[in-house]
């Protein structure tokens, strides 16, 4: 028993590992995202047309699902 304890325990060990490693390039993500936004995006508020507004849009519905999948709301509500 107490080898199946260990693996357990090696196993959630790594797992964590794992799990930090992700959150960290998701944070730097986040951050990354964070500054572009605050500069527009790169857009020029005088002259923006449709493709800055329609990529941004296709942006903005991937973050959602996102938020949707973690919060589980729309599609991914219980």
């Amino acid at each position: 028993m107490a080898d199946r304890e260990a693996r357990a325990a090696l196993n959630q060990e790594r797992s964590l590992t794992a799990f930090l490693v992700k959150k960290a390039e998701f944070d730097a993500l986040l951050a990354e995202l964070q500054q572009a936004s605050d500069d527009h995006f790169g857009a020029d508020p005088e002259t923006v047309l449709w493709g800055e507004a329609a990529w941004l849009s296709d942006a903005t519905a991937k973050l959602k699902d996102i938020a949707d999948q973690h919060f589980r709301r729309g599609e991914y509500a219980a």
